[in-house]
């Protein structure tokens, strides 16, 4: 297939449109199933290179959920504990322990199930018949993976009415070393970013603490990998070998950090005892739970315990999440990782990550206000290393 003719570009106003290869060869690409929109192909190509980059970086299955060219979570294939697959509503799902495919999208798809809604997903490994089964029963918009199971995809093709975008790509395709794009007529033109992330990069720690345990590794790879592959600027934490808050585009790297730290909490919260036990009506769908849980741990629109209110949602009245129950559960968690797409210019950043239990900090370095912030490490006994690679994304 040398070009894909696409209904339009991002807004229905913008035609005609269609990817295709400039230098005249065939896509990498088959179509499988639906017909993937401009948006669709920006979520898949984005995604496809973050979790083939996962899986040759830590050796392990991967997956990302992606929606308007960020990604909202991105992990690798480790096993869920019981708890968190009660909280990504995965803990009825047979066979899940065994594929490690199916745990690593479990993870991406449940860790900001609110922003997942209606994803594009990428996988770094052949689709299998468990994979396929999690992602027929939510909102998303299509798939891309470099394979199918038989059955794994006649699954998937009963999803949206046999309309679900199903693609396939060459897992072998290497794109040119130079990339363009135009803006307002104009050509732009640059070096592709194929920068490798490993453990290597973390090797130059420049606080007190030096201590950084393989697992605190592998979450900073994960963190840095989605950052390659996410808008500027942005700030992503992990844990467990996923990625649990992304904050993505962003003018203020604090906000990036506030953003970031608000998924974090909020994913960790949504396995506490008091949101697991929450006595949901049992004609309440997944989504609707996700946004009643939202609101009940985070006071947004209304409040999901007040009277008049909670017959909507529950079988009984539940007792709110106070702000002191919170914080209590929240200042027990540590161990987490973060990264940043470029250099953190001032202490708070570090400060208000410290607040989500980060205890470990990959960054580009390179600010004039340097020392300042590994003296807000060193005083919170957190461990950073300077990457010395910015990881920009536009």
């Amino acid at each position: 297939m040398k070009e894909f003719e696409l209904k339009y570009g991002c807004n229905p106003n913008q035609k005609p449109a269609r990817i295709f290869m400039e230098n005249g060869e065939d896509l990498p690409i088959k179509i499988l199933g639906g017909k993937p929109g401009y948006i669709n192909f920006l979520d898949a190509f984005n995604g496809w290179q973050l979790v083939k980059e996962l899986k040759e970086a830590l050796s392990l299955p991967a997956a990302t959920s992606f929606k308007h060219v960020s990604p909202t979570s991105a992990a690798v294939g480790t096993m869920l504990p019981e708890k968190l697959k009660k909280a990504c509503f995965v803990d009825d799902v047979e066979g899940l322990d065994n594929s490690l495919l199916a745990c690593a999208y479990a993870r991406a798809r449940g860790t900001d199930r609110q922003c997942s809604f209606g994803d594009f997903i990428a996988l770094s490994d052949v689709c299998d018949v468990t994979t396929a089964r999690l992602i027929e029963r939510e909102v998303s918009d299509g798939v891309i993976a470099p394979g199918y199971e038989k059955e794994a995809l006649e699954i998937l093709r009963t999803k949206r009415k046999g309309n679900y975008n199903i693609v396939e790509i060459d897992p072998g395709y290497v794109p040119q070393k130079r990339e363009r794009k135009q803006v307002f007529g104009i050509t732009f033109e640059q070096g592709r970013n194929d920068y490798k992330i490993d453990k290597s990069l973390l090797e130059n720690i420049v606080t007190k603490n030096k201590e950084m345990p393989s697992e605190a590794k592998r979450d900073l790879v994960v963190a840095l990998i989605t950052l390659k592959y996410t808008q500027s600027n942005s700030v992503c934490y992990a844990i467990d070998g996923q990625a649990i808050g992304v904050g993505a585009g962003q003018q203020s790297r604090i906000h990036c950090t506030r953003l970031a730290g608000g998924k974090a909490d909020t994913w960790f919260l949504r396995q506490s005892e008091k949101v697991l036990s929450l006595p949901f009506l049992p004609s309440l769908g997944r989504p609707e739970r996700d946004n009643v849980i939202d609101g009940y741990i985070n006071k947004n629109e209304e409040d999901v315990c007040a009277d008049g209110i909670w017959e909507r949602y529950f079988t009984e009245k539940p007792e709110p999440f106070t702000e002191k129950e919170i914080k209590e559960y929240l200042g027990k968690i540590d161990g987490v990782s973060l990264g940043s797409d470029a250099f953190f210019p001032f202490g708070d950043n570090i400060t208000r990550a410290r607040a989500s239990g980060v205890k470990y900090v990959a960054e580009p370095g390179g600010s004039i206000r340097d020392s300042l912030v590994i003296e807000e490490c060193d005083k919170n006994g957190m461990v950073m290393a300077f990457t010395g690679m910015r990881l920009f994304h536009h």
